[in-house]
């Protein structure tokens, strides 16, 4: 488009060869859109993202009650919406078969890496024997922290991009408005005196 635009505008032989330079450097430079499947794995792992404190009160709440590993991540996995139910639903299926429960939850962290926080948290829990509830509760409030910070700097990001285009195009209006006619009138005089 930007090639197309520029052989528009500026027209001739120049312009078509000025658009295939800029076709070009476009094709070059500009990153290529993701395909559907890498769209729908980062909208999922944004959907994990969001569910992981949702997940980690849940457990906590399950675990501090004395519920069973697996039993209280199969409640969870009823609970809580998808894509976050299945990989916890997979979870408890290891765990009610006898899988080791510091393996099992390694390997969700693996697998999934924006679930690596609450594998390790359950991992490390699993290894030493300690109840997960205070580790999750922490897990949960960070990453509800961590989520409030990256949705400011989103903003602030987006209040700097809209103001862009407003300068790129009062910036010229206000130099040929304000600046032209000042240096125009100040030269015109400057030159009738010499």
């Amino acid at each position: 488009m930007v090639g197309l635009g520029a052989a528009l505008l500026v027209g001739g032989m120049d312009g078509w060869m000025l658009g295939v330079v800029l076709a070009s450097a476009g094709l070059r430079w500009l990153p290529t859109p993701p395909n559907p499947a890498q769209q729908r794995q980062r909208q999922e792992a944004i959907a994990l993202r969001g569910q992981v404190p949702l997940a980690a009160d849940l457990l906590a709440g399950c675990l501090s009650s004395w519920c069973p590993p697996d039993a209280a991540t199969a409640a969870v996995a009823r609970a809580i919406p998808q894509p976050m139910a299945g990989r916890l639903a997979a979870a408890a299926t290891e765990l009610s078969m006898g899988a080791d429960p510091e393996a099992c939850w390694e390997r969700l962290g693996k697998v999934e890496p924006v679930l690596a926080p609450l594998g390790r948290c359950l991992a490390r829990a699993a290894a030493s024997g300690a109840p997960p509830a205070a580790g999750l509760a922490r897990l949960a409030d960070a990453e509800r922290a961590a989520a409030a910070r990256e949705a400011q700097a989103r903003v602030r990001r987006a209040g700097v991009l809209a103001t862009a285009p407003l300068g790129l195009c009062f910036l010229p209006a206000f130099v040929l408005v304000g600046v032209v006619p000042v240096v125009t009138g100040l030269a015109g005089s400057f030159l009738t005196r010499i």
